[in-house]
């Protein structure tokens, strides 16, 4: 009986596996990769990206071509928020998009806007959201931005990107 053990042992037993070469890929060539799309966390503002900005002309006061351009901000420290002055007229009437991460009860946007420049301050009219925003020009150079949505006030400061 034992004999049998053994002999039922050792045809249960196979050979060893021989370890095969390792096969190395070729290297890929600079830029072989395409480019991945950039990680954008859930709930940021995402301007479309055909948002084009046109230099104010000549006949823009300064103070006013001050707003034109791209401008990044964070309101209450933590909602994603973004404006782009695409245009400005003489008299201070502005065309925006305006791009919003998520606020309060609002998932992320964008609405195309228009307002208007008087002093220090931009304007917008209402969003289709419902939303109220307002902009003024700092010494430094940024933008000290308001939104009022229902009945929540948020604020923050925007950079020119």
């Amino acid at each position: 009986m034992l004999g049998f053990a053994a002999l039922a042992l050792a045809a249960c037993q196979s050979a060893p596996e021989t370890p095969q070469p390792a096969t190395l890929e070729p290297a890929l060539e600079p830029g072989a990769i395409p480019p991945q799309p950039a990680l954008v966390p859930s709930g940021s503002a995402i301007m479309h990206q055909s948002v084009a900005v046109t230099l104010p002309g000549k006949g823009v006061p300064t103070k006013y071509a001050a707003f034109s351009g791209l401008w990044a901000g964070r309101l209450d420290g933590m909602y994603d928020a973004k404006l782009a002055v695409q245009t400005i007229s003489s008299d201070g009437k502005v065309t925006v998009p305006y791009a919003w991460g998520n606020l309060g009860d609002n998932y992320p946007g964008e609405a195309a806007g228009a307002g208007r420049i008087v002093g220090t301050t931009l304007k917008l009219e209402r969003l289709p959201n419902g939303a109220d925003v307002s902009f003024v020009m700092l010494s430094d150079g940024a933008l000290a931005g308001t939104v009022r949505l229902a009945g929540q006030t948020y604020t923050g400061a925007y950079l020119r990107q």
